[in-house]
């Protein structure tokens, strides 16, 4: 019988650091692909920081919004309003208003083209996103 305990090494150490390092770059990649690829979108996903106040009058027919608070405010270019079946801009504002007009204590008072006492107001910020930032 032969002795097999001369040489009992199954693959040179050479090759087996090559494979090693090789498993590591892949499993490095892999990871790094999914961490960058779910984070690619965030600032779309981001909450603006805002904070706005809203009451409808006795009759229901005029709504009030003011700004109250947010390091965002000056960021929005403008705000619209809808109640399900209607969307209008409120009183004085437009849509080619630039960034920066808004500031706290802004007060706006509008009409609602029903009676409904469900408004939604939806800010349109400089960089393309829109945000609900109050609701009555």
């Amino acid at each position: 019988m032969r002795d097999f305990t001369e040489n009992t090494e199954a693959v040179s150490p050479v090759i087996g650091v090559i494979l090693m390092v090789a498993i590591t770059v892949i499993l490095a990649s892999v990871i790094a692909v999914f961490v960058f690829g779910l984070a690619g979108n965030l600032e779309s996903t981001m909450h603006k920081d805002v904070i706005f106040k809203t009451g409808v009058d006795n009759t229901g027919k005029l709504i009030t919004i003011q700004a109250f608070a947010g390091k965002d405010l000056g960021r929005i270019s403008y705000i619209t309003a809808t109640n399900g079946s209607s969307y209008w801009l409120p009183k004085g504002i437009t849509k080619n208003t630039d960034a920066g007009w808004l500031h706290v204590g802004w007060i706006n008072t509008t009409t609602i083209p029903r009676n409904d006492k469900t408004v939604v107001f939806t800010a349109t910020f400089s960089d393309g996103t829109e945000q609900v930032i109050a609701q009555t």
